[in-house]
């Protein structure tokens, strides 16, 4: 793999090409998570690894390669987010109301169903709810990064929580009819 980033670091286009090729699908899974569909994902994808070619010299060898591309398939995902800010719903969390436990999922859902219904979510609540409950983020760190208030945070991610509750109800009304 150091070969691999040393001839990007030079711009060998071979160098690119098989680093591209080795790392897209893991790089895929990460921007899938962010976007509305795999065509939104695949173009985040390519302009992250634009980013990546760009930045190879700053990527610090010592630390984990797949770590910092995660990162910038991430903040690649919010540049696409940031694209479709004027076209989502943030609600200040004045407006969020509290929402109450509901019995857990009885149905099987295979990981192309979890991630097709966080991809039904809108912009804002899909990015915080991933940069939060799959990549760790704080919602101070959120805010910083999507322009946002804590406050708004945290509603985005309530809201979030009970649109993908609704939509597994939805999953499990469908199953219980199934079975009866």
């Amino acid at each position: 793999m150091d070969l691999l980033i040393q001839g990007c670091k030079r711009n060998d286009r071979d160098s690119q090409r098989l680093l591209y090729q080795h790392y897209y699908t893991y790089a895929l899974s990460v921007c899938a998570r962010y976007s509305r569909n795999l065509v939104e994902a695949k173009e985040v994808v390519n302009d992250g690894f634009m980013k990546v070619f760009g930045k190879i010299n700053q990527y610090n060898p010592d630390s984990s390669f797949k770590g910092w591309l995660r990162k910038i398939m991430i903040h690649a995902s919010i540049d696409q987010y940031r694209k479709e800010l004027k076209h989502q719903n943030q609600y200040p969390v004045e407006f969020a109301h509290k929402v109450f436990t509901q019995p857990e999922a009885d149905t099987n859902l295979s990981h192309e169903e979890l991630i097709g219904m966080v991809q039904k979510l809108t912009p804002a609540y899909r990015a915080v709810f991933n940069l939060h409950v799959i990549d760790g983020y704080t919602h101070e760190e959120i805010g910083k990064l999507l322009g946002i208030s804590t406050g708004t945070s945290k509603s985005n991610l309530l809201k979030a929580r009970e649109n993908l509750r609704k939509m597994l109800q939805g999953v499990n009304k469908i199953s219980y009819e199934k079975v009866n």
